[in-house]
């Protein structure tokens, strides 16, 4: 096994969303190339060498068990899979992504295709105030001076500002972020599932929906004009207390909260179920509790099409949802659009899951990660 060695890269981008290119390419790295260590602060300064927009830069340090020539190559198809194609003019170019070997360790390496340390590091100030944030007092292996120095004597006068842009070292950090999120859906869509994933794989508290032992839901299937006011009431009295008790105090030893549920799903099941004087009491009940209830940062609902669901609903076999039809599942989706569409000012995802098996495939589990990411990121 090679030994682990430290290595410095500078990240930059002018292309695109370029803080969630630097983000993105930042937990490639990390899992194609070694552990992030630490991370600079995020710094714009003009496009050097020729006409372009402005780039995003940032440095990173990793620990890495891969020689230098290797870890140019991941580093290389990293850039890549992010749509750069380096060739000869490509110095002077605009780009979707950049990363540089800046220091291997304390190595000297001057090959035809590597050079270490960058031979340019110490005329960019780009490169040396983010490198400076990570590794101040790192001695160049050759010019035998620190960052800070190199810093302070370099020439380069270019403007460069500090931005707002927090960038994180893995998911799990950037989850962290988070305070509170709910995943909903249609019955059987997986809302549940996914939860217990997240919650699991994130460390947060999970919030699930208890109805199980609703007195009025079997009766309900069977007879839904006479049992729908008291199951939609006795929901809405259920819901409301369960969301606030867990809601209202965050786990200390957890990073954030994740529901399976949103308080207003009692409003869009209702407003199918019941009569129209039914639902003009009930709105009024449920306005009174909503306004008092913890907001979501994040809204996410699983669409599933109907035939999934149905599937989904007879493989769990629970026997008093066996009787549920087509046409009502498909009014619930329809309401749960129409909150979503009435809602602007809510932070909402709809992820299409009608080809998507998250639990059994884990490249489907981390494309909702990876959108949840980008979401996470703009908060």
């Amino acid at each position: 096994m090679s030994q682990k060695q430290k290595a410095y890269l500078s990240l930059g981008s002018n292309l695109g969303n370029r803080y969630l290119t630097l983000q993105k390419a930042i937990f490639s790295i990390q899992k194609k190339a070694g552990e992030v260590l630490a991370l600079s602060s995020v710094y714009e300064n003009p496009a050097v060498g020729f006409e372009g927009e402005d780039f995003l830069n940032a440095c990173m340090v990793i620990i890495t068990e891969l020689p230098p020539t290797e870890l140019l190559k991941t580093l290389l198809q990293i850039e890549r899979d992010f749509g750069r194609e380096r060739n000869t003019q490509d110095n002077y170019q605009s780009r979707t992504l950049d990363i540089d070997i800046i220091l291997y360790g304390n190595e000297i390496i001057h090959t035809s295709e590597l050079d270490i340390p960058h031979p340019r590091m110490d005329s960019r100030n780009f490169v040396l105030k983010p490198l400076a944030d990570i590794a101040p007092q790192y001695y160049h292996p050759f010019l035998n001076k620190d960052i800070r120095n190199l810093l302070q004597e370099c020439k380069d006068r270019s403007k460069l500002i500090k931005t707002k842009h927090r960038l994180f070292k893995n998911r799990f950090e950037l989850f962290s972020k988070l305070q509170f999120i709910s995943i909903e859906g249609n019955i059987g869509a997986g809302k549940t599932t996914l939860c217990k994933m997240i919650a699991e794989d994130f460390n947060a508290k999970l919030v699930l929906e208890r109805f199980a032992d609703n007195p009025f839901l079997p009766k309900f299937y069977e007879d839904q004009a006479r049992y729908a006011f008291p199951l939609e009431m006795s929901f809405l009295a259920d819901r409301y207390q369960q969301f606030t008790d867990d809601t209202s105090q965050f786990d200390l030893f957890k990073s954030f909260m994740v529901s399976d549920y949103d308080i207003f799903k009692s409003l869009i099941f209702a407003k199918i179920t019941l009569q129209k004087e039914e639902f003009s009491l009930y709105r009024k009940v449920f306005n009174f509790m909503y306004k008092e209830v913890r907001k979501p940062q994040i809204y996410l609902y699983l669409y599933q099409n109907t035939e999934r669901l149905l599937a989904n609903i007879k493989k769990r076999g629970r026997d008093y949802e066996q009787s549920i039809d087509a046409t009502y599942l498909e009014k619930i989706n329809q309401g749960y659009m129409d909150f979503i569409k009435g809602h602007p000012s809510q932070n909402s995802m709809i992820l299409d899951m009608s080809d998507l098996d998250f639990v059994n495939n884990k490249s489907d589990y981390e494309s909702i990660l990876e959108q949840l990411d980008e979401r996470i990121l703009l908060l």
